[in-house]
């Protein structure tokens, strides 16, 4: 019975894995080809024609070189907001897990409730309060909006209260040691891996938002990579005057949009590890 289940959650495991990694497939196969082979060829495999390297160059030189500006711009907004989103929920979570105060319960309960509100939902209160403040068309208004992670924080909530043993803590103020050196110097190194994942659940989630950057940017050069494609891919398919090449670009851009944060996610693979005090403590 036991082999059976197994074999039964291989397979699912293994559909799951192919529907995850299906797009992925599909977009190395599509960045290799021409706009004419997209649709002249099997979709899944290679055209006889390996136009990849002359896509990337189109890429890189088309429009005056506004995809690197707006790699740079994805990369301003989704790093600083990534940080500055796991720093902010790592100080809460830590908080409101480890220290007793008036109106707790009460803060803590609003907080979780904000998880329940689409960010989408938020968008258009967004930009009426930052026009009022003359932010919308800058980039401060992708990066504020951006460093407010509810879900970061219950996750740093939820991974603190767990984590860290109220008995090293105690151990550090007998010790003499103030509380800000207790966070940095003891609780900071459990808390690495939850702050890792925090940072990067805000960095994909600001590296690939549309929707924000769309109704705050009007300037293209402050556009981000998913709003600047998304005009590429508008003017490949618009009307009369369409440029259709520039679909062969979308799908190479896309490409190469992936490629920072699969090397962010192997980079920091290695902080994922947990139970960093396990054991420090005898209970």
């Amino acid at each position: 019975m036991s082999t059976r289940r197994s074999n039964l959650l291989a397979s699912a495991m293994t559909v799951f894995l192919l529907y995850a990694v299906f797009p992925l497939f599909w977009l190395v196969i599509s960045s290799t080809k021409t706009t004419s082979d997209l649709f002249s060829t099997f979709g899944l495999w290679f055209a006889r024609d390996f136009a990849l390297l002359s896509n990337i160059r189109q890429v890189f030189s088309y429009g005056d070189g506004e995809y690197i500006r707006w790699l740079g711009n994805t990369i301003l907004y989704a790093g600083v907001s990534a940080i500055g989103a796991a720093c902010l929920a790592t100080f809460a979570g830590y908080g409101f897990a480890k220290y007793v105060f008036k109106g707790k319960n009460a803060l803590l309960g609003i907080v979780l409730g904000t998880i329940m509100v689409p960010a989408t939902a938020l968008a258009i209160p967004t930009y009426l309060l930052f026009s009022k403040v003359n932010l919308v068309n800058t980039p401060w208004a992708v990066i504020l909006p951006s460093l407010v992670s509810p879900f970061g924080f219950f996750l740093m909530w939820v991974y603190a209260r767990d984590a860290i043993s109220d008995s090293i803590l105690d151990a550090a103020r007998i010790d003499g040691a103030g509380e800000l050196a207790i966070f940095f110097k003891v609780s900071m190194r459990s808390l690495a891996p939850g702050f890792v994942t925090v940072l990067l659940f805000a960095l994909v989630a600001t590296w690939n938002n549309y929707f924000l950057p769309l109704i705050m940017l009007n300037n293209p050069r402050y556009y981000p990579l998913t709003v600047g494609l998304s005009s590429w891919a508008s003017q490949a398919v618009g009307g009369s005057g369409a440029n259709a090449d520039l679909l062969a670009l979308v799908v190479t851009g896309s490409l190469l949009s992936v490629i920072p944060l699969i090397a962010v996610f192997v980079s920091l693979q290695r902080y994922w590890q947990s139970g960093l005090t396990a054991g420090a403590v005898k209970e």
